[in-house]
């Protein structure tokens, strides 16, 4: 069987594969993700040894140290993915759930209802933690799934696949609800992106040359996530303990994410207090600082940005750094340079605050908080599909409600139209 015939087959298994997973009930789904989490917690050894492979090879092709740690399957994050299952299963199934209902003059009873997409695509790169997120939600919603891995984490998604399968077997999942393209072959991303017959939706999770790579191949929709520049503004009545906390955080608690801060955008007013020190602290964190010129003039160690450094997804211990004239500076350069992504206001000015909030256009705006919290189980979804920088049909943290669509349901007593 060749790589288009291999992918055409799991399409139609995932189609039928599907019609079997409507039928399930909400008890019997929450039973099965955790026959899985307790399946992936006896298999975490064979997940470490498959994992080693993975970053040894990784290693070897000069795979960068953000990119090493998307990789790496730490005990930590095994029990994320573990708990991850268990918090899906205790979460509210949306599927069946009545959004809104009305009756006719003519006495037709209608009902909007949510129901599965049916089957969906999931084409990601290096975190392998996405196998077990992206299945547990598409099955919490009856949604088949059929995911594709990058060629640089394929023995641990495989072995994560693996282990959720034989553990929701034992519980009655039907065959082929979740289904792993065992093949790094390029050709099936393709094929993957043009079954129209098959696939109802796909989801890219990667670099923004995957997603426009999908984007461009693909027959069927494609919610997409471009990149992650996002911006932390530092207001002139910002209470300055709390922005220095907030910006190291937003920057340095995991840079290699696409909600770590890209950008630290500071008032005029404020810079000459807020810089010096907040320079010291990114430095301490081994931060590579790369300044407008006012910026450079308050941080001795900074390089001078270039105007692609604005544009820039580092994914790494660097920041671009701006002095800007007042709120609406930091908003206009947002809107121009951002992903529509995640921002940020450090404030204490209510107008300020109201502007920020209503003319910043991106699915995630902050107050006073680092843009590190934009993730579906941070919002309380649970674990999350993606971060969607779309506006239709989802935006934002992408959790179970994002993962149905609906139809109508009209109940009547024999009116015919006249």
């Amino acid at each position: 069987m060749d790589v288009k015939e291999q992918v055409l087959k799991i399409g139609a298994d995932a189609l039928a594969a599907s019609r079997q997973l409507a039928k399930l009930s909400s008890r019997k789904k929450n039973a099965i993700l955790d026959a899985m989490a307790a399946e992936l917690d006896a298999q975490r050894a064979f997940i470490h040894a498959e994992n080693a492979i993975d970053l040894a090879a990784g290693k070897e092709n000069g795979l960068s140290v953000a990119m090493l740690d998307r990789l790496e399957l730490t005990d930590a994050r095994i029990d994320s993915m573990i708990k991850g299952l268990r918090d899906v299963a205790v979460l509210n199934d949306p599927v069946g759930e009545e959004i809104s209902n009305w009756n006719r003059p003519n006495g037709l009873e209608i009902k909007k209802v949510r129901v599965p997409i049916g089957v969906i695509g999931i084409i990601f790169e290096s975190r392998p933690n996405v196998t077990c997120d992206a299945a547990a939600l598409c099955f919490k919603t009856s949604n088949a799934v059929i995911l594709r891995g990058g060629k640089e984490a394929i023995h641990s998604n495989l072995a994560i696949a693996k282990a959720m399968k034989k553990g929701g077997r034992a519980k009655g999942m039907p065959p082929n609800s979740i289904q792993l393209i065992p093949t790094t072959d390029r050709e099936a991303v393709k094929v993957m992106c043009q079954m129209t017959d098959y696939l109802d939706l796909i989801i890219p999770r990667g670099g923004e040359s995957l997603i426009t790579a999908v984007t461009e191949m693909a027959h069927v929709p494609v919610i997409k996530h471009y990149k992650g520049v996002c911006h932390t503004y530092i207001d002139y009545t910002a209470d300055l303990a709390m922005a220095w906390r907030i910006s190291e955080n937003a920057k340095c608690q995991r840079p290699g994410v696409c909600n770590a801060m890209e950008t630290l955008l500071v008032h005029k007013d404020v810079a000459a207090a807020f810089l010096p020190k907040m320079a010291v602290i990114l430095t301490a964190r081994g931060v590579e600082i790369r300044g407008d010129q006012t910026a450079c003039t308050l941080i001795a160690n900074a390089k001078p940005a270039t105007e692609e450094d604005w544009y820039e997804e580092y994914l790494e211990m660097i920041l671009a750094v701006r002095v800007v004239d007042d709120v609406d500076a930091a908003i206009a350069h947002i809107n121009k340079y951002g992903s529509r992504h995640s921002d940020a206001i450090s404030t204490q000015d209510e107008k300020a605050k109201k502007s920020f909030l209503a003319e910043v256009d991106s699915p995630a705006v902050y107050v006073n908080a680092s843009t590190r919290f934009t993730d579906g189980a941070e919002f309380g979804m649970g674990a999350e599909i993606g971060i969607s920088t779309d506006k239709l049909h989802a935006r934002g943290p992408m959790g179970l409600e994002e993962l149905t669509t609906y139809k109508f349901v009209i109940t009547g007593k024999g009116q015919i139209r006249e």
